[in-house]
C-alpha cells in the first residue's frame, strides 16, 4: 500500500526542520521505486518535537502531556510551595519533550517532563554533603544467591529453622 503523500511535500516540511543536514541534500527520491520512495517518506517525515515553549503551547496534545506531568509531581509530593529567603533565587528548570512509539512506529504518547537545572546549584551554598546509594556488584550476587537458596528451599518444604539447626 503506497502512502498518499508527496515525496517532495514531505522533503520541503523535513528540510524546514531543526535538522542541519536533511537526507533531502543528499538523496533523490526520483531513483527509487515507488513503495520505497512512500517508505523513505514514512521515515523522514516524523514528526519534529517542539524546541521552544510557545510551539508546545500551540498543540493541545503537547499541552496535555504538561498537565499529566504536573499532576503526577503534585500528588507525588515532588514538592511543597516555600516562601523564598531573602537574596536567594528559586532553581530554575528545563522542559524536556519526547514522542514515545509504538512497535509499529504509530504514536503511542506525547511525554513532558519537568527537570530540575540542579547544576546551577553552589557548593556550601545551596547543599553540604551528596550521598548515593550504591550498592557492590558482589553484594548484589550474595543477596541473589541467599534468596535463591530460600527459594529452593521453600519449594522443598523446609524451613529455615530446619537448615539451621541441622
Amino acid at each position: 500500500m503506497l502512502l498518499s503523500i508527496d515525496p517532495n511535500q514531505a522533503l520541503v516540511h523535513f528540510a524546514n526542520s531543526s535538522t542541519i543536514y536533511p537526507i533531502s541534500n543528499d538523496v533523490s527520491y526520483a531513483s527509487f521505486s515507488l513503495n520505497h520512495q512512500a517508505y523513505l517518506v514514512a521515515i523522514t517525515s516524523l514528526i519534529i518535537k517542539p524546541q521552544t515553549f510557545s510551539q508546545v503551547v500551540k498543540s493541545e496534545k503537547w499541552r496535555e502531556a504538561m498537565r499529566k506531568e504536573i499532576n503526577a509531581l503534585e500528588q507525588n509530593g515532588s514538592w511543597t510551595l516555600e516562601s523564598l529567603p531573602l537574596g536567594k533565587r528559586a532553581m530554575d528548570f528545563k522542559r524536556v519533550y519526547k514522542i514515545k512509539y509504538k512497535h509499529d512506529g504509530t504514536i503511542e504518547h506525547y511525554k513532558a517532563r519537568l527537570v530540575a537545572k540542579d547544576f546551577m546549584q553552589i557548593e556550601g551554598l545551596d547543599y553540604h554533603k551528596t550521598f548515593a546509594h550504591v550498592a557492590k556488584l558482589v553484594t548484589i550476587r550474595v543477596l541473589l544467591a541467599v534468596a535463591s537458596v530460600i527459594m529452593t528451599l521453600k519449594k522443598e518444604g523446609k524451613g529455615m529453622e530446619t537448615v539451621l539447626l541441622s
